[in-house]
């Protein structure tokens, strides 16, 4: 205990300016004064019972005595309106101060209507999708009673053997900044208060996408310069964005549990950020401190998290110690007052106080609406990414009889992709239900494998008898969605089952053969893109993936999707993400000897001596940001207004794009820096900022950027600097593309 109690007497002396904070923001701030008014009020019981979430089960009078008495400030995974308004009821009308309900739910891709998973929605690069889907998650989601989401999930990650992935914005720190505060204002919108918002929770705070070896839970080391630079950022930005509640991890970082973490919790999130919402712990991860071998005790876990900084205890019951803690002295009642004072906040801020309950006829109006079911169609449409198109295979034509085959073709259950606590398979449209309505009798349908993992060759005969009749093989595979998402890694990347043999089969018979994958992570399936014609990347897209699918597929839109990760071509080539560091020996991609070409007998010295691997090389399956479209875009005249950039000024950076094609489409233009030297070592390229454009066949655009000082901005490792020098600058199509411009920053004058 003796790591706690160092900061037990840090935290102690920090309490008496936490309370000078306090009565200035009383008596300037008509939120906090109803805040300070009702804590005057509270029992040190009725406190204690704010910090604790329970996990709902049963019927509302199972916990009537304990909301009487204010002992639960929370409820998780509760659905249903009547239940949720009843629960709402007792706190309000029967305890003593008609303290509000905090109701969370995993909502975390929609509610009934499901959008693609996260990472496929992070394809769309587009903040408007997302704060679109998530807004219409929280109307829906609400209309059930729910008023708190645990998303947006906002970690970074590199390694796509982690099943959770899948719910990640992808490997970059700023395109997952952007999506996650534009997720973090369609949950709450301008105004938390309005009808049909709920809280969002920014998570897992802080560095869970850096479990190692991608397996669950686990360890996690992050240098100062990495968690400053890269995990910290997306964070930063919700906090900014107003989310009103944040989310402590399972994992240790650098051997602190984070849910025990004062370095993150209290130092960087309350002290640096000045953060006055309110942090949750993730599940039982407060005892979990004991497994991870840093507390002894519940007691002693519970200790280390109020301390720390975590306000509300999700699930376990080790916060059932505080008051023990507080006669001991261990703790001061003025300690428990600051993480109440942090709950009590997000509920004013809500309207809770005003306005605890839920129209119970929103179930029936404002659920899988035609609108709702509209925009996840063009979300999930605008989530696909076109990874190739040879001798321009798709569109397909409607003329054309297709052989449609393979394991999720019509798996409704399975497209809609993990964390879906609501959804209802029954409100899918599967590929074969969309495929039917438009070709009718010229759909020639044999699922070959009846699931992702299916070994059976039973269903192969059927498969290609279909395919040898039709013009065009269509196969959808991929993994199910119990694939990815919490505890599901995988340490191989290829397709599940045998679902290669079979696609083997089909390629053999000469017919044009699109492979279309949905998947909750990238596959390395090389193999299967080298035999395929077209392959478009679906992910896992949700309710309307049927209609989504077949609108690209015949051509009625392009498809525009970018990687927001980088696929690498096996597991052995993990971590590979594009912004990696350019190290001393760099390798020159034109002039390596791979595995097969070099000479037995060999010297050592033949080889090089420079960072690449013999049997994969340098490069990606295929790079971040990579997607193409039905058409074909020329970037031209990259062009700076200066070259000269002051600290207090800015540069504006232009391209022209022309659609050279013969379909309009939509391009996502990508500007990327280098920083050539610093007081660290700066990586080979950062993406700093993209844009969505429409173009007609022939037409051009210029597309234009603004660089200033601050986004050239980065931790040393002591603090954060705006160091003077040499950049490089890229308006490219994917990260791997371009020529660059030159740049200096000047030094301050």
């Amino acid at each position: 205990m003796k790591n706690i109690s160092i900061y037990l007497t840090v935290f102690i002396l920090f309490l008496t300016f936490v309370a000078c904070q306090n009565e200035n923001k009383k008596t300037n701030d008509p939120v906090e004064e109803k805040v300070q008014n009702l804590l005057s009020q509270m029992t040190l019981e009725e406190k204690l019972g704010q910090l604790v979430q329970t996990n709902y089960g049963g019927e509302p009078d199972n916990w009537k005595e304990q909301l009487v008495n204010g002992k639960i400030g929370s409820f998780l995974n509760l659905s249903g309106v009547e239940h949720a308004n009843e629960l709402q009821r007792i706190a309000v009308e029967e305890s003593r101060l008609g303290i509000p309900l905090l109701i969370g739910r995993d909502v975390i891709h929609g509610f009934k209507t499901i959008f693609p998973i996260p990472l496929g929605m992070a394809s769309a690069w587009s903040p408007e999708y997302a704060e679109g889907a998530m807004a219409i998650a929280a109307r829906e989601a609400s209309a059930y009673g729910i008023n708190w989401t645990f998303a947006p999930m906002i970690d970074v990650t590199w390694d796509p053997r982690w099943g959770r992935i899948a719910e990640t914005s992808g490997e970059d720190p700023y395109l997952t900044s952007v999506l996650g505060a534009a997720m973090v204002k369609g949950f709450q919108g301008e105004d938390p208060t309005e009808d049909g918002r709920i809280a969002a929770c920014a998570k897992h705070f802080v560095g869970y996408g850096m479990s190692e070896a991608g397996r669950d839970y686990n360890t996690t080391y992050i240098p100062e310069t990495k968690l400053r630079n890269v995990h910290l950022r997306p964070f930063k930005a919700a906090a900014d964005a107003g989310c009103l509640t944040f989310m402590s991890a399972f994992n240790d970082l650098n051997g602190v549990p984070t849910s025990g973490n004062y370095y993150t919790l209290q130092t960087i999130l309350r002290d640096e950020w000045n953060y006055n919402g309110m942090v949750v712990s993730d599940w039982a991860s407060i005892e979990q401190q004991i497994i991870h071998g840093y507390t002894e005790t519940p007691k002693d876990a519970a200790l280390s998290s109020i301390v720390a900084g975590v306000d509300m205890e999700m699930a376990s019951r080790t916060y059932d110690n505080l008051g023990e803690l507080l006669a001991e002295g261990k703790i001061t009642e003025e300690l428990i007052n600051e993480r109440v004072a942090n709950i009590l906040r997000v509920k004013f801020k809500m309207g809770l106080f005003d306005n605890p309950y839920t129209d119970e006829t929103y179930q029936n109006t404002r659920v899988l609406t035609n609108e709702s079911l509209d925009y996840a169609r063009k979300v999930a449409r605008g989530s696909m990414v076109l990874l190739k198109n040879e001798e321009q295979t798709l569109p397909l034509k409607k003329s054309q009889k297709v052989a449609l085959i393979g394991p999720l073709t019509n798996a409704p259950h399975d497209q809609m992709g993990t964390w879906v606590f609501d959804g209802d398979e029954k409100n899918s449209i599967t590929p074969l239900t969309a495929f039917t309505e438009i070709l009718g009798n010229k759909l020639n349908y044999a699922v070959g494998l009846e699931y992702s993992r299916d070994k059976s060759k039973a269903g192969f005969a059927a498969a290609i008898a279909a395919a040898k009749k039709s013009d065009v093989i269509v196969f959808i595979g991929g993994e199910e969605s119990s694939l990815s998402g919490e505890a599901n890694c995988r340490a191989v990347l290829n397709l599940p089952g045998i679902q290669d043999e079979l696609l083997n089969e089909l390629s053999k018979l000469g017919k044009p053969l699109v492979l279309v994958v949905m998947a909750g992570r990238p596959l390395g399936i090389g193999e299967q893109i080298a035999q395929a014609d077209a392959v478009l990347y679906a992910w896992h897209p949700g309710t309307m993936a049927g209609p989504a699918l077949t609108d690209l597929i015949f051509g009625d839109y392009s498809p525009s999707g970018k990687l927001p990760v980088t696929f690498v071509k096996g597991a052995g080539q993990i971590p590979l993400y594009y912004y990696h560091k350019n190290t001393g020996k760099p390798t020159d991609p034109n002039n390596m000897i791979l595995i097969d070409d070099i000479p037995r007998n060999s010297k050592q010295l033949s080889l090089g001596f420079t960072s690449f691997h013999i049997d994969y090389g340098i490069d990606p399956l295929f790079p971040f940001g990579y997607g193409l479209t039905y058409t074909t875009f020329e970037y031209s005249d990259v062009t700076l207004s200066s070259n000269q950039l002051a600290m207090d000024g800015s540069i504006e950076a232009t391209c022209t794009i022309t659609n050279t094609g013969n379909c309009t489409a939509d391009e996502i233009v990508q500007l990327y820096v280098r920083d050539l030297f610093g007081s660290i070592t700066r990586p080979v390229k950062e993406l700093k900022g993209f844009k969505k454009i429409t173009l007609e066949p022939g037409e051009s655009k210029v597309v234009s950027f603004t660089v200033s000082p601050n986004d050239l901005e980065f931790h040393n490792g002591e603090k954060y600097v705006i160091e003077p020098g040499k950049f490089h600058l890229w308006i490219a199509k994917d990260a791997a593309s371009g020529e660059y411009e030159e740049f200096s920053l000047d030094s301050a004058i």
